[in-house]
Formats: structure tokens, sequence, C-alpha cells
């Protein structure tokens, strides 16, 4: 029978996995990000939000510090405020048409999404 770490406050956090602290952690050492199909969508979504719009920039290629950078120059591009969630850059307002013109302008390759 395999043993499970139930509490410890030596070893931080502790993978589920392996078992191992997630600094030492051998069974996501492989995995790596998923690469998309290189089309970025540009959408609009009011749900969850109480009726207030928002632009959904997705699929940009990934990493953390470029996106988030991106999200700044394409926020104050817009003049509105916004956030990066899970990959996805949320701008403020629908500001789909100059989105899509300022990404295409930096040589991603775009699409618009939804209706």
């Amino acid at each position: 029978m395999k043993s499970v770490l139930v509490y410890s406050t030596g070893q931080g956090a502790v993978c589920p996995g392996c078992g191992k602290s997630t600094g030492q952690c051998v069974c996501r050492a492989g995995t790596s990000v998923p690469r998309g199909d290189g089309t970025v969508r540009v959408s609009r979504e009011t749900k969850g939000r109480k009726g207030k719009g928002v632009t959904l920039i997705s699929g940009v290629p990934p990493g953390a510090e470029e996106l988030a950078a991106l999200a700044k120059d394409l926020k104050q591009r817009c003049g509105t405020g916004g956030t990066v969630k899970d990959g996805v850059i949320e701008i403020q307002g629908d500001h789909r048409d100059r989105l899509i013109e300022e990404l295409q302008s930096r040589g991603h390759r775009v699409k618009r999404a939804g209706g």
C-alpha cells in the first residue's frame, strides 16, 4: 500500500502525483504547455459580468511575462482596464475591431470569434 503524507511542516507544498515537494516533483517535469493552432481569437462576452461586456483574446502564444506585457499595451491602446486570467486576456468593453488591427500589426494571425 502506498503511503500518502497527510501533514508535514518541513516540506511545504507536496505534489499529489508523486508525493514529493513541488520543487523536486518528477511527474510534472515532462509536461509542456500545449500549443494551439497558431490563431489568436478575439471575442466578446457578457456572461457572469452583470451585463457588462468584455473583449476576450485567447490563443496568444504562451509566456506569462510576454502575455502580461501584451495585455498592458492593449489596455493602453484601448484606454481601458483589463486583466489576464488563465492565459486569456480580458479587456473591458467592446474593442474587437481595434484589437484585431493591433494584433495583426504585431504579426499575429487573428480571427473574430463569436457573433
